[in-house]
């Protein structure tokens, strides 16, 4: 009987505040789906022992048995501590963020990229500014009509007080508007002109340490999955530990695969030399295997943008990413894409949720099925709208 294939894989969030155990209901819920459209079978075990907070998959598919070790490297807490601003400091962050992007002509050259991602970045923006001038118009009525009961003295904190109220209503409303959370996000990317602020790489640090102690278990094959902002975390968490020459002569295979990433988001800053670097050698390394997927009907993420050659750093020995597309048009249902049309975080979450028609994108074969991902993706060749235009300011040293 051929031997049980198996795996550990490390994902890494994007900028998220919620606790990881949503990523394991994640995974519970749609893997279920999917196992039913596709016709293979994959649960949640129990685990005798586990680093972190994980789970454990078994799986049933045409090419065999495998079994996946699965860890959430946090980053929650960083994001958390990040969002602990008031009113008065998320606007100082709008003003800040905005010239970080607009003062150093970031926001011009991602605009030759995507609109839609450029469009979700000045979304927080827009709509803080016309809730602080909702607010304060209504302040100032209210207050005019005050003042004619109780006096001019009497009329400004009454408006002031009405003002302050709407921006805290509106602050309160942010569960659905996600105003205050983009904001939050986007300046904790620009905080350091695309630096990693110093708790982030300690974050890294740590992260490589549960890497290197991942290819020295008994697995056929590492795989980390990077989402969104954790995309780019993911390439220099490789490349460091590629760097310190940890990777052991008879391990396994290592992957990466990248799902929605905004990674000219942070690398169009002008401090992003180091993940200019990372991305640079990264792309050249023998030793791994990258897959990036990504799909234009996702308005959050830079779809089939190469994110190594958009951001000015590719070489002539440039062998990574893959980079296909999602295809949302043709992989879900018209009903699902109807239901999903104004749903855009929905949308950016659809990497790791069941597709009605799935083609060679698979997120519960990939990351619990028993093919590597080297060979599962062997011979693909590169989705035909993929983008390379050098639009950042990338330079090889």
């Amino acid at each position: 009987m051929p031997r049980e294939f198996r795996r550990k894989v490390l994902y890494i969030p994007g900028f998220d505040p919620v606790p990881p155990r949503r990523y394991r209901e994640l995974f519970r819920r749609e893997s279920a789906v999917q196992a039913a459209i596709s016709g293979y079978g994959i649960e949640i075990v129990p685990q005798a022992r586990r680093t972190g907070f994980g789970w454990k998959s078994r799986g049933q598919f045409p090419e065999g048995q495998a079994e996946a070790q699965f860890e959430v490297l946090v980053w929650a807490d960083l994001v958390q501590n990040s969002m602990r601003r008031g009113i008065p400091g998320t606007y100082g962050q709008l003003f800040t963020t905005a010239w970080a992007y607009i003062g150093t002509g970031a926001l011009f050259r991602l605009m030759r990229l995507r609109r839609g991602p450029v469009l979700a970045a000045l979304y927080p923006i827009v709509l803080l500014l016309l809730q602080a001038f909702l607010a304060i118009l209504i302040g100032m009525a209210a207050g005019w009509l005050a003042s004619h009961l109780l006096g001019w003295w009497g009329g400004l904190p009454f408006g002031l007080a009405v003002t302050w109220g709407i921006l805290l209503g509106f602050r309160r409303l942010d569960n659905r508007l996600f105003a205050y959370y983009l904001m939050h996000d986007y300046a904790f990317t620009a905080q350091h002109r695309g630096a990693y602020p110093a708790a982030l790489e300690a974050r890294l640090t740590e992260f490589g340490d549960r890497l290197a102690a991942a290819l020295n278990e008994d697995v056929d094959e590492v795989l980390v999955v990077g989402h969104s902002s954790g995309a780019y975390l993911a390439v220099s968490l490789l490349a460091d530990v590629i760097r310190a020459g940890r990777l052991p002569a008879d391990g396994p295979d290592l992957a990466l695969l990248s799902l929605g990433h905004v990674v000219p988001m942070a690398s169009f800053l002008p401090r992003a030399e180091r993940l200019h670097d990372d991305l640079a050698y990264l792309s050249e390394r023998p030793e791994i295997f990258w897959l990036d997927v990504s799909a234009p009907g996702d308005a959050c993420c830079f779809g089939l943008c190469d994110p190594v050659a958009v951001t000015g750093v590719a070489g002539p020995e440039q062998r990574w990413p893959l980079v296909i597309s999602a295809a949302f048009t043709q992989t879900l249902s018209p009903l699902r894409l109807k239901a999903m049309r104004w749903r855009w975080f929905r949308r950016h979450f659809q990497y790791l949720c069941a597709f009605d028609r799935p083609h060679d994108y698979d997120y519960f074969a990939i990351t619990g099925g028993p093919l590597p991902l080297s060979e599962r993706f062997a011979g693909r060749a590169p989705s035909p709208g993929r983008i390379t235009l050098a639009a950042g300011p990338g330079i090889r040293r």
